[in-house]
């Protein structure tokens, strides 16, 4: 028999789930400075005092969005222990798998229209789970300019996300290979033979 409680609990799961998928739906179309309460509520067939009982406004909605996808593949990537080169390889495959599943949400919340701030925090998860490895594997010291690991991940994400824009022709895996290539050869890993 259902208790009270769980009713109202799945009531609220429902009401988020509705609201984080009219929000998506609208982020496809504009910036997330131009979504409303109103037209979020709308979509969602929800009232605005429901919405406001969730969420404060649309921003906070959408940061509550992407900081449930960073938790669930920090806490995905966590339950891994690469330290050796190939290990990190692994990793990344997991990291494109991860988006991969998940390329909707993800694609939108990398997008202009999504927030800045979800793909700051997908940068630092990278460069703690994939680049602090490979600088430990190369045995590079803390000389090395704060600018290169922000450069190859920067750079890394950006193709993460183009890739999703252009419908992931390729597989994770193959992805995963390109991007570690470059990190571990430059360009110069690129050169016909």
């Amino acid at each position: 028999m259902n208790t009270l409680s769980e009713k109202i609990d799945r009531r609220k799961q429902f009401t988020r789930m509705v609201l984080k998928e009219a929000l998506m739906k609208l982020l496809k179309e504009k910036p997330i400075s131009s979504v409303t309460v109103k037209e979020l509520c709308e979509m969602a067939n929800i009232n605005r005092s429901t919405f406001y009982s969730h969420y404060i406004d649309a921003h906070d909605l959408l940061d509550k969005i992407g900081k449930e996808l960073f938790d669930d593949m920090y806490a995905t990537l966590n339950q891994y222990n690469y330290k050796k080169q190939d290990e990190v390889l692994q990793m990344s495959t997991k990291i494109l798998e991860y988006v991969a599943e998940r390329s909707e949400q993800c694609q939108i919340l990398l997008s202009d229209n999504g927030d800045t701030s979800f793909k700051k925090r997908v940068i630092g998860i990278i460069q703690e789970f994939i680049m602090k490895k490979w600088m430990e594997e190369h045995q590079l010291g803390d000389d090395l300019s704060e600018y290169i690991p922000l450069l190859v991940v920067s750079g890394g994400v950006d193709t993460i996300e183009s890739w999703l824009v252009n419908g992931k022709k390729e597989s994770p895996q193959e992805m995963a290979r390109l991007i570690h290539q470059f990190i571990n050869f430059g360009l110069s890993g690129f050169r016909k033979k």
